[in-house]
């Protein structure tokens, strides 16, 4: 039996945490930055956990972690 392959995308935008789950950054961040408050560009910054209905999908991606 081959290995499985980890979805490269995905390893680059999820990490796994010590309870388990996956880490994320927030999205909307990257253009039009001007029109947003600096208290929501700050906000963005922090990371966020997978939503639960969405970790089964993510570690199927990523086999290995």
């Amino acid at each position: 039996m081959p290995k499985m392959k980890t979805n490269r995308g995905a390893a680059k935008r999820f990490s796994k945490t010590a309870s388990g789950g996956f880490k994320r950054n927030q999205s909307h961040r990257r253009h039009i930055l001007t029109k947003k408050s600096t208290k929501r560009k700050r906000q963005l910054r922090s990371p966020m956990e997978v939503h639960e209905s969405d970790v089964a999908m993510v570690r199927r991606m990523l086999p290995y972690s």
